[in-house]
Parts: structure tokens; sequence; C-alpha cells
């Protein structure tokens, strides 16, 4: 079948280049007049000019009496004065009008009433003392807000006290949404039926359309069109027809035998970039049908987004006439060294978290179809092109994904990975709302070095000391000799083999590994399971490198049993918890203690002290023992 070749793929600011280049006449959006409570989040196509004053009469700013200032002059506590009220003295409140004999305010708290007609006051006023002037705020004919500008809640106050009651906003650019793919399937059809093997959830649209209107544009979404040429032609040439300012094909950008993207922009009018030297978003397309700018966004959903955020985005807010959104930016350090590709500019997803004077950035899944990798971002880290990555330690930039406030209250929790941390991660939100748990799963040697290395506030760990059956203690011992340190449990739980259910292959146990007939699915060296299946391995003498599977690598418990249940593997080393959630069988080897290891430098901080509080409640163990496969007796009790 034929498939696409990429056209020279360009750098971000190249491809930037072009389409703003050649979309510079596009010309700004045409105006329509709304009331002006409805013109929040819009942009001014006009000046704005007050009618009205205001205040449009001189007011008293205090509850008092109205005078004229000369006659308080020459006034003391040892020379006080009557006034008469009604001939050149009134009493008012605040807000009043000033009677225009009269060019001051005396507060009440300065004024003896003698009776309902004589005053005496003990200090002089100046002109104009507590006196709200006349267009002290705003002046007939000034101006208010000049054009393009964006409307905020604060700007409803000073436009309606100006006078003026509706504004000529420019309209919203209509964008049409297209989603390809025979695969795909829409989640409002699904109902309770299973997805088939091949098919997939079509939820780019949707993300996408939201993004447009979050910019200012108001989006549609086209049916699902299938992987024909012909049909993706006949969708892009009724945008339009319709008035469509802008289209977006979603999916079929890449170099596939079925992404038809590029050639039916190149049918219908011209390609300007195929190819860009960003990842994720490398497949997207730029082009022009009709003098309009249509764009091909890559199917995967995390490589959808950066496309968006980089081109279509800039090209919204040109024709708003406002500038693209400001990251803001925050120094961290990186807690590991990460290699990059030269020649490619990489958008990284990063977690981060204050430890101690710094922000520490920890990587998140690089692929581009891992949507959590973005909901789970702090941040991102743009690694430029021209280097080979980035090493530990170093300072680099992010783009905060989140207020700077969040990443300086979260907790950040590193090493092995277990089902109850997300449970704990929860419970903190529900007492400490304002308080984040960021675990990252490195495994639990991994998280003994971060302790080391100062990136992290908590690492959960579970490492078998095989001389002797204990738990973490020898490991601290060895790797954090000059770390003081506190190791409190936080769950006894039950490790085996995860299998599929019913247990076709018939396991029973370690010993089964042997068998030609069971592949297995490992976790990643350093990992305190994959040190607990070698150290039985050994047991039996079996070898390792005669088990179909052992170099095949997973980092979490329910990574596993998602290959075991997805068949990629027989078998794999996980928690009974992860098995459970996935309806799937278990094999008990071993029953393991999970703990948490505390640097002592950390051990009073409040988040830290949070997080023990919450897992002596009884709402948390609750939710742990729901799990399966977990015992709390000893939550929350300190080894060291």
């Amino acid at each position: 079948m034929k498939r696409n070749i990429y056209l020279k793929k360009k750098s971000l600011e190249e491809a930037k280049a072009i389409l703003f280049d050649r979309f510079s006449d596009l010309g700004l959006k045409a105006s329509e007049i709304v009331p002006v409570p409805d013109a929040v989040g819009r942009t001014l196509a006009e000046p704005v000019f007050a009618r009205l004053s205001s205040p449009n009469f001189h007011a008293a700013a205090m509850d008092g009496i109205a005078v004229r200032a000369r006659d308080t002059f020459g006034v003391s506590e040892t020379r006080p004065r009557e006034l008469v009220v009604g001939e050149k003295t009134f009493f008012l409140n605040t807000g009043h009008v000033l009677p225009p004999q009269c060019d001051a305010v005396i507060m009440i708290e300065n004024v003896q009433v003698i009776d309902e007609t004589r005053v005496r006051i003990e200090a002089p006023v100046f002109p104009w003392q507590h006196v709200r002037k006349m267009g002290e705020d705003i002046v007939a004919t000034e101006l208010l807000f000049a054009q393009n500008h964006l409307v905020t809640p604060y700007c409803v106050g000073a436009l309606l006290s100006g006078g003026i009651f509706s504004v000529p906003v420019r309209k919203a650019p209509r964008v049409l949404i297209i989603p390809t793919g025979s695969e795909l399937v829409d989640w409002r059809d699904l109902g309770p039926a299973a997805l088939a093997p091949g098919q997939v959830l079509e939820t780019n649209s949707f993300v996408l359309g939201k993004l447009v209107e979050a910019t200012g544009g108001t989006w549609t979404r086209h049916e699902k069109v299938s992987d024909r040429q012909e049909k993706i032609a006949d969708a892009v040439t009724g945008a339009a027809a319709q008035g469509y300012d802008m289209v977006l094909i979603v999916g079929g950008s890449s170099a596939g035998s079925e992404d038809f993207a590029r050639a039916v922009i190149a049918e219908l009018g011209e390609v300007l970039v195929h190819g860009v030297t960003i990842m994720p978003g490398k497949p997207v397309i730029m082009g022009t049908v009709s003098d309009r700018p249509v764009f091909g966004i890559p199917g995967y959903p995390v490589s959808a987004i950066i496309a968006f955020e980089q081109f279509v985005r800039p090209m919204i807010c040109r024709m708003l006439g406002r500038p693209d959104f400001e990251p803001v930016l925050a120094e961290v350090v990186p807690t590991r060294k990460i290699a990059s590709k030269l020649g490619v500019e990489e958008f990284l997803r990063v977690k981060l978290g204050r430890v101690g004077d710094r922000i520490t950035a920890t990587p998140l899944p690089r692929g581009a179809g891992c949507i959590t990798s973005i909901t789970e971002a702090d941040g991102i880290i743009r690694i430029p092109a021209h280097v080979e990555g980035l090493p530990a330690g170093e300072p680099a930039a992010a783009e905060l994904l989140r207020p700077l406030s969040s990443v300086n209250n979260a907790l950040v929790v590193v090493g092995s990975h277990d089902n109850t941390l997300d449970i704990l991660a929860d419970q903190v939100r529900v007492r400490h709302p304002g308080l984040t748990v960021s675990s990252s799963h490195v495994g639990s040697l991994g998280g003994l070095m971060a302790i080391r290395k100062g990136v992290c506030h908590v690492a959960g760990t579970h490492l078998l000391d095989t001389d002797d059956g204990s738990y973490n203690i020898s490991y601290i011992q060895k790797y954090l000799p000059d770390t003081p340190v506190r190791l409190v449990n936080l769950v006894f739980r039950d490790q085996g083999l995860i299998v599929a259910k019913g247990n076709p292959k018939g396991i029973r146990g370690i010993e089964d590994l042997a068998r030609q007939d069971v592949s297995l699915i490992n976790r990643q060296a350093g990992s305190g399971t994959r040190i607990l299946l070698d150290y039985r391995l050994g047991q039996i003498g079996l070898d390792p490198a005669g088990i179909a599977g052992y170099g095949d690598e997973e980092f979490t418990h329910m990574a596993v049993a998602v290959a075991v249940l997805s068949g990629v593997a027989d078998t794999g080393m996980g928690i009974h918890a992860a098995a459970k959630a996935l309806d799937l069988d278990f094999i008990p080897v071993v029953t393991e203690q999970y703990d948490l290891v505390i640097p002592e430098a950390f051990f009073a901080i409040a988040p830290v002290r949070i997080l023990l509080e919450t897992i002596g409640t009884e709402d948390f163990k609750q939710r742990v023992l729901a799990l399966g496969g977990y015992n709390t007796d000893r939550t929350g009790t300190f080894w060291i």
C-alpha cells in the first residue's frame, strides 16, 4: 500500500514563521455587539470611551455634615464653633450628593450634636476633604479600554459605571474538528459494552474542542470519518462553505498507509509544513484550503495537545488580536540524568515538588499516547534540539502547568509502587485540600537513592534482606549511612504470582516459570519485587536465563497485572490488590513489609506530619483493607 513520506521537517521556529507568514493577512475577526456582562472573556474590537463620569456628582465620602471649608478656618479645641444646620451646614451619609454651596465633609465622629438645629466642631477641614469629586474615578469621554483589550470581570464595573452597557467584541473564530479513523468509537455510543480489540475511544476532538473554547474560539465536532481520503476531503471542503475559520483534521497526519490528512490538504489546497522537529507532536501538518488554515493533528493525545498549543492556539489568538498565553517559568532540578535525542526539541512532562530550598523535577512517561503524562504533570521542561539531554542536579526551566503554590505544597514520594499510595494521596486531599501527594515509581532502591540525593520527602520501600529475612533496615544502613532517617510501616501485603482468570496454564508457584509454555512479565531491576523473585529463584536453583520473558520489565504492579490481562504474559510477580483490581487470579508467595523512609530533616515539616496522621486514621485503614491482600495491624509503627 502507498505510504506517505515526511516533507523536510522544520524546526519549531521555522514552522511557526512559515505558518504566521502565510496567514499574516488573515485579518482580525469581524465584530459583534454584546451586553457588557456577556463580554467577559471576549476581545474588544474597538476602543471604548466613557459616556458618563463616575461619580457623576460631588459625593460625600463619609457620614457626617457638609460644610463650606472656609467656615471652619480658625476652629480649634480652644476655639470651637457652632454651626446652624440647614443654612450652610447639612447632615448627610456616605454617597449622598454634596449640596452645591458646600465643598467639604466633617466626619460625624468629629461633630458634637447640640440639638436638631445646631452642631459644634473643634477642628477645621480643607476644601474637598472627605468628598468624592465628580469624575474622580472616570471622566466622560476618557478612554476606558483600548482595542484588543481582553474583558475581565473587573472590567464590567468600569464599563457600566462609565455608561457603557454594550460593547463591540471580536467574533469567536469558528473551528471545525474532524476526527478520522475507522478504529474510533464515540464514547457516547459505547454504552455498557466493552471495546473490542482494535477499537479506540475517540477523545481527542473533545480535548481539542475545549482547548479551542479556552482560547476564545468556538468549535463544532464533525461526525467521525473513516479512513477514506474522499470522505475526509468532503468534510474539509464543506468547512469553507459553512463559514468555518479553521479546520483540524485529527489523526492520519503521520506516514502510515491510511494517513490521508496530508493528501487531502495537498489535493484541496497547499501543504505548508509536514513534520516538525518536536517530540511529541512531530507529525503535525499545516496547510491552507480556501485561504483558511487547515491542520493535520497527530492522533496520539499528548502529540495533539502539544501541536495545538504550539500552532493552533497562537493562530486563534492572532484572529482575536490578543497575545498568546505566556508560560509561567520556575527553576527546577531534575532528580536524575535525562537523555534526549539530538535534533529534536522535547517537551518533557515532569512532576514537581519543593524539597528543601529547591524544586525537584521527576520525569513522567514520555510516550505520546500517555494522556496521564499531561494530567499528572506539574510542568514541562523543554529540552532544546541541540543538546543530548539534561544532567542530574543541573538547574533547568520548567513551564508550570499548576500554580507555584501547588508545587510548593506537594509532598514528594519516590520509590516502590503500591496501590495504597493512591488511597493515601486521595485521603490526604480529603483532609487537607491544599496538599498534594506527588508519587513517582522508580523501585525501592531508586527511592533510597532519591533520599540520598535529597530530592524527595519520603521513599516507599520493601527490600528483603536475604540473609535474615528482615526488610529495609540493612539497605538503609548500606545506602544511607550518613542520612538520619525514620522508618514507618505503611502496610503488610501479599505478594505473589498474578495469573489469568481461571489460571488456564495451571501455574502453581515460582518453579513453573521454568516451563517452556509459561511467559513472565518482570519488574525492573532494583525494585523490591525483582529482588524477591531473584531470591526465590536462587532458593530453588532456577536460572533466570531459562525463563521466557525474564528481561521484559514493567515499573508498577498494575502494569504487570495489565500485561497478564492482555495476554502479553502468562504471569508476573505482583501484589494481590493489583490482581483483584483487574479480576485476575493470584497465587500467594509471601507476605512482605512495605515501609516509608523519611529523612529526619523533613520529619517535622507539616506535609509529613499530615501524611503520618492520615495513615493512622481508621478511614485510611478501612479503604486499604477493601483493596484486598493487605494487613494494617502495624500501620504507623516506627521501626527506626
